[in-house]
């Protein structure tokens, strides 16, 4: 690895550091400890980040508690611990295990009383591997909503509007659920703007939008005529309502604070872009190269966000890896004779559902790829920036992370 590819891995390494869930809420519970109760506290982790959130907060109950402890994470992550009751279940569209997994859950929770605790610790993730089908509809009615959903380019936002309409977790489920326990959450952001109602689909929160509005959603982005029968009913149907308890949670981790610790580690002049890197991955690649213009060389531009990608084929790879590779592609467009690099990777290691966490990218890319029989463009009409940026030895390969809070992005040129 060169010395800037590994001055440009070493950063987005602390940044993927600083969203540690096991620091993150050690410091959320030095700075407001876990009360003690008369009865039981209930953990309930879900998300990518289970397993570190979960055992931050077991090493801080009170002495002499009463515990029941359960976790739900992705495959990758998921792991053993004893006393605690682990689950592994499918992301990024869930499966019969989350559905085995979100069973669980219940079955603790419709024990819980007035006396109890329950500890929920979320994270990104969480919606799709903690699935809760409303009545009416299956688990693969809601697989599909997800598949369609991700091959629409649909935001995060407009995604967890659609989920919630369609699950007793989502949207201030799992709050409901408790009671009458009161409920505690701690949240790992992975969502640009740390909409608590919109991270993994606000179980804790509440609802960010109605049925009506999923439809909306769904008009607006050409798919409500592809949904099962069966979701139609449903989104046609009114929900009842509950009214909640107000939502007593705290944000201890995000894209923003993992963006700062990159910016503190970089050995090159950092530069923070001014706004979130959200939107289409076409427009962003562009924005990143208008952005860059100005950019003195040796020194680094940095971004964090989550963008979108509406498939176009068949093919293999991730919002990362289709962004690298659009501002390679982009960059020998616009005729860009400076030598430049750029990295752009999920904080989670997984990028779509695939084994690399992002790429690397410079202006040597496109000639190692031809170079090697593959085709960037024709690639990129596939969906297949995998294997066009393995052909060209440019993945960034990190391994499942523990954690999540979006993407992370730098551009500098040499």
């Amino acid at each position: 690895m060169s010395d800037t590819r590994q001055a440009l891995f070493a950063m987005f390494q602390a940044g993927v550091d600083a969203a540690d869930p096991s620091v993150a809420v050690t410091d959320a519970l030095a700075d407001r400890p876990i009360a003690k109760v008369s009865g039981r506290i209930i953990l309930v982790a879900v998300g990518k980040a289970a397993h570190g959130m979960l055992n931050a907060a077991r090493a801080h109950l009170p002495s002499g508690t009463d515990v029941q402890a359960l976790a739900v994470t992705n495959y990758e992550n998921h792991r053993e611990v004893p006393g605690v009751a682990c689950f592994a279940a499918g992301h990024p569209v869930p499966d019969d295990a989350g559905l085995a997994a979100g069973k669980a859950v219940k079955a603790a929770l419709a024990g819980a009383g007035a006396n109890d605790l329950v500890i929920a610790l979320i994270s990104g993730g969480g919606s799709a591997l903690l699935p809760g089908p409303v009545d009416g509809i299956s688990l693969e009615d809601k697989a599909e909503v997800n598949r369609l959903l991700l091959a629409s380019g649909a935001d995060i936002t407009e995604t967890n509007i659609v989920r919630q309409s369609l699950s007793d977790f989502k949207g201030g489920g799992l709050l409901a659920l408790a009671l009458p326990a009161p409920l505690r959450s701690l949240i790992l952001s992975d969502v640009i703007g740390d909409d608590l109602r919109v991270i993994a689909s606000g179980p804790t929160i509440g609802p960010i939008s109605d049925r009506a509005g999923a439809v909306e959603v769904l008009k607006s982005l050409g798919v409500f005529d592809d949904l099962p029968i069966a979701v139609r009913h449903v989104l046609a149907t009114e929900a009842k309502t509950e009214t909640l308890p107000k939502p007593d949670a705290a944000l201890v981790g995000s894209n923003a604070i993992s963006l700062q610790a990159m910016a503190r580690a970089a050995t090159l002049p950092a530069i923070l872009s001014e706004a979130p890197l959200i939107g289409n991955v076409k427009a962003a690649a562009s924005r990143i190269l208008d952005e860059a213009q100005a950019l003195p060389k040796g020194a680094a531009l940095l971004f964090g966000g989550e963008t979108t990608v509406t498939l176009t084929g068949g093919g293999m790879g991730g919002r990362n890896q289709e962004l690298a590779l659009r501002v390679a592609l982009e960059a020998e467009k616009r005729g860009i004779s400076d030598e430049w690099m750029f990295l752009s990777g999920g904080t989670d290691g997984r990028d779509g559902p695939t084994d690399a966490a992002g790429a690397i990218v410079d202006h040597t890319s496109l000639t190692r790829m031809r170079g090697a029989g593959a085709d960037p463009a024709k690639h990129l009409a596939e969906s297949d920036s995998y294997h066009a940026l393995k052909a060209s030895g440019d993945l960034l390969m990190t391994d499942a992370t523990g954690t999540n809070v979006a993407d992370l992005q730098i551009f500098t040129k040499l």
